[in-house]
């Protein structure tokens, strides 16, 4: 299966961003935390991180990719001190292999998925309709190493449309890239995080029902050790406060139980 050649490149990149420049104008300390985490937390992460910084003055720097392979990387030695991924498996993965801390393991959010539509070509109105010809192509993160990509697959298996749209899926590395070929155009729908969508400039979307699919509960984890380390586990406690939920519910994301911290 060919991927569109305008994104192709973006296949065998991670996207990275640091957020020293989107966090210009906050009082830094000169401290920094390495952060890896799912590309579907790249728009709230980066609000998350400025108020973080504000009130810390450290710096996080995120590299977002699929959770897959973030595992992966650090399974083989990359140099992050937190591990924010999109479902519980990959964080015990590397808790498993001695490079994180099994203790620190945190939910910090449940994700939700919806099709999306760039803002010329109309949301199905049925998970069903995308069966339809008229929807063409359509993307999803690669099941493989993407947990947005996995409970996409689920939910077009359990409505009963995988098998009728199977030859016209387009698989993106992560959730962001499978974002970026609906809007380019590349493709006429696209099943991405409810995330990436409240922040995308028009289109169009259908939520897809919870129930089609395993819940996305997102767990964090810390790792390494020493100073940065700390300030790692400073960044988590953030995110599970008052103040980091807020951030994380105007973005689509619901919240796992129990009180927020102070």
């Amino acid at each position: 299966m060919g991927y569109p050649r305008v994104v192709r490149t973006l296949l065998s990149v991670v996207i990275a961003i640091v957020v020293a420049t989107g966090c210009s104008g906050s009082k830094t300390s000169g401290r920094k935390v390495r952060v890896a985490a799912a590309s579907d937390l790249q728009t709230a992460f980066l609000e998350v991180a400025k108020e973080f910084t504000a009130k810390t003055g450290i710096a996080p720097e995120f590299q977002f990719s699929s959770s897959g392979l973030l595992a992966k990387q650090i399974e083989q030695g990359a140099p992050y001190f937190l591990f924010a991924s999109a479902n519980k498996e990959f964080t015990e993965q590397v808790a498993k292999s001695g490079r994180c801390d099994a203790a620190s393991k945190q939910l910090y959010a449940r994700g939700r998925i919806v099709v999306w539509t760039a803002p010329d070509k109309p949301a199905p109105k049925t998970l069903e309709d995308l069966a339809k010809p008229e929807f063409g192509k359509i993307a999803i993160a690669n099941p493989e190493h993407a947990p947005y990509g996995v409970a996409a697959k689920q939910s077009l298996q359990k409505a009963g449309v995988w098998d009728r749209v199977a030859d016209r899926i387009v698989l993106g590395e992560n959730v962001s890239a499978t974002m970026l070929f609906a809007k380019n155009g590349d493709v006429n729908a696209a099943i991405v995080a409810l995330s990436l969508a409240v922040v995308a400039k028009g289109g169009s979307t259908l939520p897809i029902d919870p129930a089609l699919h395993e819940p996305l509960d997102q767990q964090l984890v810390v790792c390494g050790t020493g100073s940065e380390s700390d300030d790692a586990r400073q960044f988590a406690a953030f995110l599970a406060s008052r103040e980091g939920r807020e951030i994380m519910t105007r973005y689509g994301f619901t919240l796992p139980e129990g009180p927020a911290q102070n």
